[in-house]
């Protein structure tokens, strides 16, 4: 079992809650989380598989010192762009700054989008087996001979939900499901429907979006638009600069990254860029929607709402 888990139970033995604030993009969770924070002695731990990135604050949106209004948040810059991260060392880290919260007498609010992070989380993570580089090469080999679609064709006849949840030009995914298939003949799917003992949290969790999809559409639309008004082209100008970076890259395949670097390189014009970067984050968003509506035990709010927080603290009363 994890020590972690261990000494809580032993130094705690009732479950501490944590609070859980999910949505999609530009659902405004993060001016909401930060509020709550202020009422209930709170800090904020990001759920965002963007935001662990150094260097990469505007296109993420990342919350600035002033935005975070004094309000610890962990989670945020950890990595280099260069660097992977895994879903794995995402729970052991949140882990423990949960754990460090919690000491302090504060307490944690998990904010963020990134749904397979807090499914790990929540739901626990299988034991996948271990990556073969043979396979994977055959796997990477079959990808540039076919392209990629194909390849996302072949996962859907062997893994259907995963092919629903992994975007067609996300080649990271796509190898690594069809490579678990390959070594052990069960899907992906398979291996995560197969929990191991959760954590000894109470999870008190929260969504929130706007009710109307158009809405949500011109909130991200909106959100684009501030980012290219705030200097997005030149963080990426200064990303490239770095030479060790490409888009296919976990960090570089952030919504609205790779478009920006293709207009850089002059494949596509700015509007073309615009176009392309809302579409993709309107995607991101309709997959976060598709999660969220399947999830259990889950308190809706809406972004529009003047009374979410009261919502959210009559249920942390109840």
């Amino acid at each position: 079992m994890n020590p972690i888990v261990d000494t809580v139970n032993l130094v705690r033995p009732q479950r501490a809650t944590v609070i859980t604030l999910m949505g999609p993009t530009a659902s405004g969770k993060t001016s909401t989380a930060i509020e709550l924070a202020k009422l209930i002695n709170g800090e904020v731990i990001s759920v965002d598989s963007a935001l662990i990135y150094k260097d990469m604050n505007i296109g993420t949106a990342k919350p600035s010192l002033d935005e975070q209004q004094g309000i610890r948040h962990h989670l945020l810059d950890i990595i280099a762009p260069e660097d992977s991260y895994s879903v794995a060392e995402f729970k052991r880290d949140c882990v423990a700054n949960i754990e460090d919260v919690l000491a302090r007498k504060k307490q944690p609010i998990l904010v963020g989008g990134t749904m397979m992070y807090f499914n790990a989380l929540i739901n626990g993570l299988s034991s996948l087996p271990q990556s073969d580089l043979n396979i994977r090469a055959g796997l990477q080999d079959e990808i540039a001979n076919k392209g990629l679609n194909v390849m996302h064709e072949e996962l859907a006849k062997v893994d259907p939900q995963s092919a629903q949840r992994i975007h067609q030009n996300d080649s990271q995914r796509i190898t690594r499901a069809l490579e678990v298939f390959r070594l052990s003949g069960k899907s992906i799917s398979q291996w995560q429907a197969e929990k191991p003992d959760p954590l000894p949290y109470h999870f008190e969790q929260f969504s929130i979006m706007p009710m109307q999809r158009s809405d949500l559409h011109q909130r991200i639309e909106r959100r684009f638009d501030i980012m290219l008004s705030q200097g997005f082209e030149q963080e990426v100008v200064n990303l490239m600069a770095k030479g060790t970076l490409n888009t296919d890259m976990p960090s570089m395949r952030s919504v609205g990254y790779r478009q920006m670097w293709q207009y850089l390189e002059g494949h596509i014009d700015a509007n073309e860029m615009r176009e392309r970067g809302i579409i993709a984050t309107r995607q991101l968003a309709k997959r976060q929607v598709t999660w969220l509506r399947g999830w259990q035990e889950l308190s809706a709010l809406d972004t529009h709402a003047s009374n979410n927080i009261d919502i959210i603290l009559k249920k942390l009363g109840s």
